[in-house]
C-alpha cells in the first residue's frame, strides 16, 4: 500500500514530466491541467504535491546545476526525462524540505523511479541523490 506522500510524490512527478515536455507551460496551467484530467476522484492537488512542484519550479536553475556537479558524465538534459525529473524532486527535499530526513527523501525517490523509470533508474537516483547529500550537507534537516 501506497502512503499518501509517496502518492503526492508520484502525482508531482508526474506534472514536472509534463512541465518538462511542455515547457511553454506554465506551472500553475500544469497543475490545474493534472487536477481537471489525471487526479484520482477530480480531487484538489494536495498542499505537499502543490509545494514539491512549486519548489521544484522555482529552484529549477540552481536544482539543474546541483545535478549536473554531482552526476558525472551525465548532464541533466541528457538523462531520461523520469530520472530527471525524480531526481529534481530528490534535490528539492534534500535541500529545502527540513521536516524529512534526507534517507526519507532519497528511499522515496528510489520508490517513484520503480514505479515510472527504467530498470536502472532506481539505482542511478539512489547514487546521485546520496552525492548530493554528501556535497552539500544540511545540518537543520530532520534525522
Amino acid at each position: 500500500m501506497k502512503s499518501a506522500r509517496r502518492q503526492n510524490r508520484m502525482e508531482a512527478l508526474q506534472i514536472l514530466f509534463q512541465l518538462d515536455l511542455n515547457q511553454e507551460l506554465s506551472t500553475q496551467k500544469a497543475l490545474k491541467h493534472f487536477e481537471e484530467f489525471y487526479s484520482l476522484d477530480k480531487k484538489q492537488i494536495d498542499d505537499f504535491t502543490r509545494r514539491l512542484v512549486i519548489g521544484v519550479t522555482d529552484n529549477l536553475k540552481n536544482i539543474d546545476s546541483i545535478l549536473k556537479n554531482a552526476s558525472e558524465n551525465w548532464r541533466p538534459n541528457r538523462m531520461a526525462a523520469v530520472d530527471r525529473n525524480a531526481l529534481r524532486l530528490g534535490v528539492f527535499e534534500l535541500l529545502h524540505c527540513n521536516d524529512i530526513p534526507a534517507t526519507v527523501s532519497i528511499n522515496e525517490m528510489i520508490e517513484v523511479a520503480k514505479q515510472f523509470g527504467s530498470e536502472s533508474s532506481p539505482s542511478f537516483i539512489n547514487g546521485i541523490l546520496d552525492k548530493i547529500r554528501q556535497l552539500y550537507p544540511n545540518p537543520d534537516k530532520a534525522k
